[in-house]
């Protein structure tokens, strides 16, 4: 990991007990955040959240993040802006993909992993 990179998934580690780190044959990262904790209103109290981190980050903004493919709606119905049983490139694991985007500008000097996580937190906050 670079030495950015490695700074980040360390701030990671403070927010979140069990944060894990899989370098892919592209040179792309997945981040893998375990029990994830979630609102009332899924399916279930926790999950693991997955990203990827491309190559060329922090220049390039993070998108989309993927959760456990069992991961529903309380109600059983799947979440807006998402869909089962999606391989995350370059790995085994099929999940639950969120096609979930910044609203404004990646700004590699003010954004890091940190705060993508705030943008999936404030995505999952929003159960529908």
């Amino acid at each position: 990991m670079s030495g950015i990179i490695e700074q980040q998934v360390e701030a990671l580690l403070e927010r979140f007990a069990e944060v894990e780190t899989l370098r892919l044959p592209s040179g792309t990262l997945m981040v893998s955040v375990l029990n994830f904790p979630l609102p009332a209103g899924w399916s279930g109290p926790l999950t693991t959240i997955r990203f990827l981190i491309p190559a060329s980050y922090p220049f390039a903004a993070l998108d989309c993040f993927w959760a456990d493919d069992s991961l529903r709606l309380a109600t059983g119905a799947l979440p807006q802006n998402s869909a089962p049983g999606q391989q995350i490139p370059e790995t085994s694991h099929c999940c639950l993909w969120f096609s979930w985007h910044l609203t404004g500008a990646w700004d590699p000097n003010r954004d890091s992993l940190s705060s993508w996580m705030n943008v999936i937190a404030d995505r999952l906050r929003r159960v529908q």
